[in-house]
């Protein structure tokens, strides 16, 4: 299991407080997490510090953006071979309509699509909505 300390020296990253106590956030949960409830968790720490460590860590392929169909800006960690500035997780994301929590499906993949003469693709996401297991029960 990489613990902090781990994946900010895979990263080249400095080991700061903040980087630490977020990437503690980030391995204790199994969804995705918005901006919001990072402040929650983090009570203590400055909004625009926070803000500066999650595009950080963005950039840097340890977290990805969780589109999720709500709006909101969700973050979950990165699995796999992204790197700085180019991500690599091409995995469906599911969004629960009793909790509102959003989970990354790794085993399902983002098909690739074969777009017309003229059409640049820049993203594709595959949202899927419905009941986690949590509230199926």
């Amino acid at each position: 299991m990489n613990t902090p300390l781990d994946i900010l020296q895979k990263h080249d990253l400095r080991k700061t407080a903040i980087r630490i106590q977020v990437l503690e956030v980030f391995l204790g949960k199994d969804e995705a997490i918005s901006h919001s409830e990072l402040e929650k968790e983090l009570a203590e720490t400055d909004r625009v510090t926070l803000y500066r460590t999650l595009k950080k860590f963005e950039e840097s392929g340890i977290i990805h953006n969780a589109v999720d169909g709500t709006g909101a800006n969700r973050y979950a960690l990165c699995q796999g071979a992204c790197e700085h500035h180019h991500h690599e997780d091409r995995h469906a994301h599911f969004n629960c309509n009793q909790c509102g929590k959003t989970f990354c499906l790794d085993e399902v993949v983002v098909p690739t699509i074969k777009l017309p003469n003229g059409y640049t693709q820049e993203a594709a996401h595959l949202i899927i909505k419905g009941t986690c297991e949590q509230c199926d029960i």
